[in-house]
């Protein structure tokens, strides 16, 4: 076998190329039964005999000793005065075994089982490679960062096995080097014109699903179920748990003792904030939960539409609302119903649908996208201000003013 520069030691390079002995032993066999077709056009009479533990191979030839006058197959055949040269002790009818030496298949033979046999190989890493991983879908893996592309990263694993993080799967804000540790969620795997192709997410809901169970036995050991996930990758998140045990609190368990468990997970999501709630199947009670910290007057709730009117004193709509409105985007995602803010009617309040005579629709549809649906929730701004968070030209701001000071004045 070394004289043919495949392999130096056989069991060496199965472990190396992670390829199990049988299906190695299997693929050698293979293609030199397939160089003996083509040498001798048969390798029905040939044994090949492999030493994994030394890399070493053999092959033998088995032919009749047959008289001169019935030989007709050189591969099957050989006649009884050339038998008599070897060994003249052979007669009719007996069969002879020779060991064939790798030079009588011819250089270019040996060139053409040598680039057989790397692809054969190469074809069954790429094969394995795509079965492991394709039973790691849905877990973390760790690896380090080989190259950063404009659009994506390359990261490579332990064996050195290549995977790919798209930017669409990369949390905003992640900043990658070479050589860099990172840990990402196994989102999927393809075979593209036969070459897998790992892909890995940073943003997926089941990457924080897997980081909480990481960090918090009671997650990992059952006791604690993670519910429902909402999540803007990079900002904010929430996370709905139920116990088991009523023993265990599961928002303390995730948290941990001064928030360690949570600070892990938070510091490996690039300072994404991170609210643990109680899950509840009753619908008004998660809805109100989802919404903390702001603290709902009144729910009521369309089932049939999927939309649900919450009422809030003055003070706590903000709350609810959010900084750029993620509170109540990730209430609604993890609720599945969408959520509109309403504040409560103060003494001589006004809601705003009273003025749709006098200012344009689509004026008091921005007003209650910034958390406005009532007379005086706008007048205690300037026109500055309101022109400002409500994308309206300042005459317009002015105007809109106007009209609500002009409904208390009388």
């Amino acid at each position: 076998m070394n004289n043919l520069n495949l392999i130096s030691n056989f069991a060496e390079f199965k472990e190396l190329k992670n390829i199990d002995k049988s299906t190695m032993i299997g693929v050698l066999e293979d293609v030199f039964r397939h160089a003996l077709q083509k040498q001798y056009g048969s390798d029905e009479n040939f044994d090949i005999i492999i030493n994994d533990d030394k890399g070493d191979l053999e092959i033998w030839r088995n032919r009749e000793v047959v008289a001169d006058e019935d030989f007709t197959d050189a591969a099957s055949q050989i006649p009884l005065s050339e038998m008599q040269k070897i060994d003249d002790s052979f007669e009719v009818g007996d069969e002879y075994t020779d060991e064939i030496p790798f030079s009588a298949f011819g250089r270019r033979a040996v060139l053409s089982l040598r680039q057989n046999l790397a692809s054969r190989i190469l074809d069954l890493e790429k094969a394995n490679i795509y079965e492991e991983y394709s039973e790691k879908v849905g877990e973390v893996i760790s690896g380090e960062v080989y190259q950063v592309w404009k659009r994506d990263v390359l990261i490579v694993d332990e064996d050195n096995n290549e995977l790919i993080l798209p930017k669409s799967e990369q949390i905003p804000g992640d900043f990658y080097r070479k050589g860099d540790s990172i840990k990402a969620l196994v989102k999927s795997v393809e075979m593209n014109n036969n070459q897998p192709r790992i892909i890995l997410s940073r943003t997926a809901n089941q990457f924080l699903e897997r980081l909480f169970e990481a960090e918090v036995p009671e997650i990992y050991d059952g006791l604690i179920t993670i519910k429902k996930i909402a999540r803007i990758p990079g900002e904010r998140a929430k996370v709905a748990v139920e116990s088991y045990d009523d023993r265990v609190d599961p928002v303390g368990a995730c948290v941990g003792v001064k928030g360690a468990r949570i600070y892990s997970i938070v510091k490996e999501l690039r300072n994404e904030n991170i609210d643990v709630i109680n899950y509840s199947s009753n619908l008004t009670i998660l809805i109100q939960r989802a919404l903390s910290p702001a603290k709902p007057s009144s729910i009521v709730i369309d089932e049939e539409k999927k939309t649900v009117a919450v009422y809030l004193a003055p003070e706590q709509v903000a709350l609810a609302i959010g900084k750029g409105g993620l509170n109540i985007r990730l209430a609604s995602l993890l609720t599945g119903y969408s959520i509109d803010v309403f504040r409560e009617l103060e003494e001589e309040d006004v809601a705003l649908s009273e003025f749709k005579d006098e200012i344009d629709e689509w004026v008091i549809n921005a007003l209650h996208e910034i958390g406005c649906d009532t007379a005086k929730s706008v007048l205690e701004m300037s026109a500055e201000t309101l022109s400002q968070r409500a994308d309206l030209e300042i005459e317009q701001a002015e105007k809109v003013l106007e009209i609500l000071k002009a409904e208390f004045e009388e």
